[in-house]
């Protein structure tokens, strides 16, 4: 199986974190569809996102939400 390619694939809230997550201008442009052109990534979120393989993009986005 191909390696999910963080950088092209269209991204929703039931994209499954995979081992390979990448931070991308994709994912970022992901998450400001989200909560906004100013939304930034910070280094807890970051490490969020690589910790938790398996959780879906959906589940990051409450995470940041409860992280406010």
């Amino acid at each position: 199986m191909d390696k999910f390619n963080w950088h092209s694939e269209l991204l929703k809230g039931n994209t499954i974190i995979t081992a390979n997550y990448k931070n991308t201008q994709n994912v970022r442009r992901f998450f400001q569809s989200h909560f906004g052109t100013n939304f930034k990534m910070n280094r807890e979120f970051m490490a969020w996102l690589k910790t938790n393989v398996g959780k879906t993009l959906g589940d990051a986005i409450r995470e940041f939400e409860n992280k406010k």
